[in-house]
């Protein structure tokens, strides 16, 4: 259990605990949970855009004073977050060590800081698959079945050919953007922007999945949406697109924007096998005053029954592998997605995973290269002339 640590957290008085995240990481029905088994703490729940939220999360942390008292940081974050260990509360000093034989023994050394502290409970990991939308793949003349499906695109150019025969056939775009290729494929390489000496490698992974991204573009196959934008949002209920790169938490994603594309969407293979997109940690800034209740909260969101109902309400994969062995996850089909065995294709995603070194500046410089590869589906920069704009972006924020 989670020590008291010199605050009230399990002991008299009413305490309200802010909790910010990003996505949809299950945090209604975990605050709805956590209230009930701990009457004494109140659930804040705050939510924001994926970047602006760990922006958010920095200007805190450098001010001294206002962030809340439990916050999610992304797998892109999180080097760079675990580099100012200081600034976050050790969950080791509130008995959350005896959880690390649950873990992948990467997601919990990715949270460890150099001196030994675990600022970081791990909640999922981003295994790939691709989702795509049954009812408009029939009406191009494409087939449905999730086997058939993934046997049309082993590989990227084959998905991209595939995109021009759905595209053609319905007039409408295949993909929702050059950007949401961009980052599987990157995800896909044994090197992804940096190396573990924190080296800037463009030419790389990088170029490999950048050079994806603008094929996909130039074909026509893009509808050039940017990711957790409203346009992107309203593009899953306007059918403007047919297939997007799926880890397991985009799924929470589809069910919370689209809920009336229920039975619509189907989980195939992603081309070329492999990969992690995404997974995140819940973390406690030291500047709490409710480090305890905080500590309590973490503890029961990753506790195995919690990670269970979690997985089968939004579809995050736990990243503690012997739950994928768990009847609960093995039998789970997803009514959302034409009940396909979401437990059965992310656990073996998530086994064979071989997760890439994320640099301290890894979320910054993704942001910025794709800000480049958005530029590129606006018509605002050239295909030829985007890799040297991307890689003066990419070289800007490492030397900064």
């Amino acid at each position: 259990m989670a020590g008291n640590g010199g605050d009230s957290g399990g002991g008299e008085g009413q305490i309200t605990l802010k909790v910010n995240y990003f996505g949809d990481m299950g945090q209604q029905m975990l605050k709805e949970r956590f209230e009930k088994a701990n009457p004494n703490i109140k659930i804040t729940l705050n939510s924001a855009e994926f970047n602006a939220h760990h922006e958010d999360l920095q200007k805190k942390l450098v001010a001294g004073s206002g962030a809340a008292d439990v916050v999610a940081v992304d797998e892109g974050f999180m080097v760079k977050f675990k580099a100012q260990g200081d600034q976050f509360v050790n969950l080791l000093d509130h008995g959350l060590g005896s959880a690390e034989s649950r873990y992948l023994p990467w997601k919990w050394k990715n949270s460890l800081t150099a001196d030994g502290k675990q600022i970081g409970m791990g909640t999922d990991v981003g295994g790939l698959a691709m989702c795509y939308r049954t009812d408009l793949f029939k009406a191009a003349g494409l087939p449905t079945d999730r086997d058939q499906v993934s046997a049309l695109w082993p590989t990227w150019d084959k998905f991209i050919a595939t995109g021009q025969t759905y595209t053609k056939a319905s007039g409408k775009k295949f993909i929702d953007s050059g950007t949401n290729l961009f980052n599987p494929v990157l995800g896909q390489q044994p090197v992804g922007f940096y190396d573990e000496k924190d080296q800037l490698q463009m030419e790389g992974g990088p170029k490999v999945a950048f050079d994806v991204s603008m094929k996909a573009i130039e074909a026509g196959i893009s509808a050039n949406l940017v990711s957790f934008q409203p346009g992107w949002n309203q593009g899953f209920n306007a059918d403007k697109f047919a297939v997007l790169a799926c880890p397991a938490w985009m799924l929470g994603h589809i069910q919370q924007t689209a809920p009336g594309t229920k039975g619509k969407w189907d989980i195939a293979a992603i081309p070329g096998g492999g990969g992690n997109w995404g997974g995140s940690w819940w973390t406690i800034p030291a500047q709490t005053k409710n480090a305890a209740a905080a500590a309590k909260f973490i503890e029961f969101a990753t506790a195995p029954e919690q990670q269970i109902e979690v997985f089968k309400t939004v579809g995050n994969l736990p990243s503690q592998p012997a739950l994928y062995k768990d009847q609960a996850v093995l039998d789970f089909k997803h009514p959302f997605m034409s009940n396909a065995p979401t437990g059965q294709i992310f656990a073996k995603t998530a086994e064979s995973l071989k997760p890439q070194y994320l640099g301290v500046k890894h979320g910054k410089t993704r942001e910025d290269v794709e800000k480049v590869i958005t530029q590129v589906g606006e018509g605002k920069v050239k295909p030829g002339e985007a890799w040297p704009k991307a890689v003066e972006a990419a070289q800007k924020v490492a030397s900064s």
